[in-house]
C-alpha cells in the first residue's frame, strides 16, 4: 500500500509541475496577494473589551468608567484578577484593554493635580490598538472638560503589548498565511480529483487493484505538502521582508497547521464529490473561501458583526485557525491559551474529513 501511495503522490507532483498555469496559481499569485494585502488593508474597531482595575473606587472613578462605556466603543467590566495577572487575560483574548485607575484619582483630579491612568492595550492588532488608544484619549479629554470645565492634567500612560511599533502588517500577514493555506489546499484538492474524472483517468484508477484509502491518501498528501510549502514561503516573506517577529513555537504552529489540514483537505474532497467539472469545483471552492474569509475576523473583528452573524462564525474553522496563527506568532501563545481553538479544530477535522472520506469512498464504488 505504501508503494501505491508513493506512486500516486509522484503522479500528482508531476502533473502540477508540468502545468505552468497551476504553478503560477500556487506560487506567484499568493506572493502577490501577500504583498498587496500586507500593505493595503486596515479595519475599524468597536466593542473593545476592557478590564478595569479601579483602586480609587470613588464616584468620580465610576463616572469615568461610564464615560468610556458610552458609544459602544469600550465594553467595560471590573476585573477580579490581580493586576500582575493582567497579561494572562490579554494572552487568552479575554479582553483587549486593561484600564488601571490609581488610588487618589478623585482627590487629585478635584485639586487639578496631575493624574495618570494606566492603559494597557493588546497590540497584536495594531489597527485596533491605535484606534482604542485614540478613543480613550478623546473620551478622557471630554471627561476632563466635563469635570473641571477645562482640559486638566489627567492623562493616559500607555503601554502596547506584542506589537509596540503599532505596525498593521504585523496583524495582516499572519492572517494572510492562514488564508493561503486554506485556499490552496481546498482548491487544489477539489480540482485535481475532478480533473481526473473529467479526462477519464479516475475511472481507470478505480478498475485497478488500488484500494480506496491508498487512492485518497495518494491524492491528498501531495497537496498537504504543497500547502506547507506555501505556508513556509509566506512566513519566510513575512519575517524577512516585513520584519515580523515570530514569538512562539515553530513546532506548535506546524503541528496545529497539520491538524487544520484535515479540515481543508476534507472540504476539498467533499467539493470533488459534488462537482462534475473543474469550473464547478473552482466555484464551490471560491464560495467556501469567501465565506471563510469574511467570517474569520480577518477583515472585520467578529465582535463588530451582527449577533446573528457572530453565531454563524462558530461554524467557520478558519476563525479558530486564524486565532491560533496570530496567537503563536505574536503572543507566543501555548496550548494552555489555545485549548478552545485546538478542541474546535479537532472536532472540525474529524467530522469533515471522516464524512468526506466516506462520501468519496461511496462515489468511487
Amino acid at each position: 500500500m505504501r508503494r501505491t501511495i508513493l506512486a500516486l503522490m509522484k503522479k500528482e507532483f508531476f502533473q502540477v509541475i508540468r502545468d505552468r498555469n497551476m504553478l503560477r496559481v500556487i506560487f506567484v499569485m499568493p506572493v502577490v496577494q501577500l504583498m498587496v494585502l500586507g500593505y493595503a488593508i486596515n479595519v475599524d474597531v468597536k466593542n473593545i473589551y476592557t478590564a478595569v482595575y479601579d483602586y480609587d473606587r470613588s464616584e468620580l472613578s465610576r463616572e469615568y468608567q461610564k464615560s468610556l462605556a458610552t458609544g459602544n466603543y469600550f465594553v467595560v467590566e471590573s476585573s477580579d484578577l490581580p493586576l500582575l495577572d493582567a497579561a494572562h487575560g490579554l494572552e487568552d483574548n479575554s479582553y483587549n484593554v486593561a484600564l488601571v485607575i490609581p488610588p487618589g484619582f478623585s482627590q487629585d483630579l478635584s485639586l487639578s493635580k496631575s493624574v495618570k491612568v494606566g492603559f494597557i492595550v493588546d497590540g497584536a492588532n495594531a489597527n485596533s490598538a491605535s484606534i482604542a488608544t485614540g478613543y480613550a484619549n478623546v473620551i478622557t479629554s471630554q471627561f476632563n472638560k466635563k469635570v473641571t470645565g477645562f482640559i486638566p492634567p489627567l492623562s493616559i500612560r500607555q503601554k502596547r503589548l506584542y506589537n509596540p511599533e503599532g505596525e498593521s502588517v504585523y496583524f495582516m500577514v499572519p492572517g494572510i498565511v492562514t488564508l493561503l493555506l486554506t485556499m490552496i489546499t481546498v482548491m487544489l484538492t477539489s480540482m485535481a480529483i475532478v480533473r481526473e474524472r473529467e479526462i477519464g483517468t479516475l475511472e481507470q484508477l478505480l478498475v485497478t487493484p488500488i484500494k480506496t484509502p491508498a487512492l485518497i491518501l495518494g491524492k491528498t498528501i501531495p497537496f498537504a505538502i504543497i500547502g506547507f510549502l506555501e505556508m513556509s514561503l509566506a512566513l519566510f516573506i513575512g519575517i524577512l521582508w516585513f520584519n515580523i517577529p515570530f514569538a512562539g513555537s515553530w513546532a506548535l504552529l506546524y503541528g496545529l497547521s497539520f491538524l487544520f489540514l484535515f479540515t481543508t483537505l476534507g472540504i476539498g474532497m467533499f467539493i470533488s464529490t459534488v462537482s462534475k467539472t473543474q469550473q464547478q469545483a473552482m466555484f464551490y471552492a471560491w464560495f467556501f473561501s469567501v465565506f471563510a474569509i469574511l467570517t474569520s475576523g480577518f477583515f472585520t473583528p467578529i465582535e463588530n458583526m451582527p449577533q446573528s452573524v457572530q453565531y454563524i462564525t462558530y461554524l467557520n474553522p478558519l476563525r479558530y485557525f486564524m486565532k491560533i496563527v496570530r496567537g503563536i506568532m505574536m503572543k507566543a501563545a501555548t496550548l494552555e491559551h489555545l485549548y478552545v481553538e485546538v478542541a474546535a479544530m479537532i472536532i472540525f477535522g474529524l467530522v469533515i474529513f471522516t464524512f468526506s472520506w466516506m462520501r468519496f469512498s461511496k462515489r468511487t464504488k
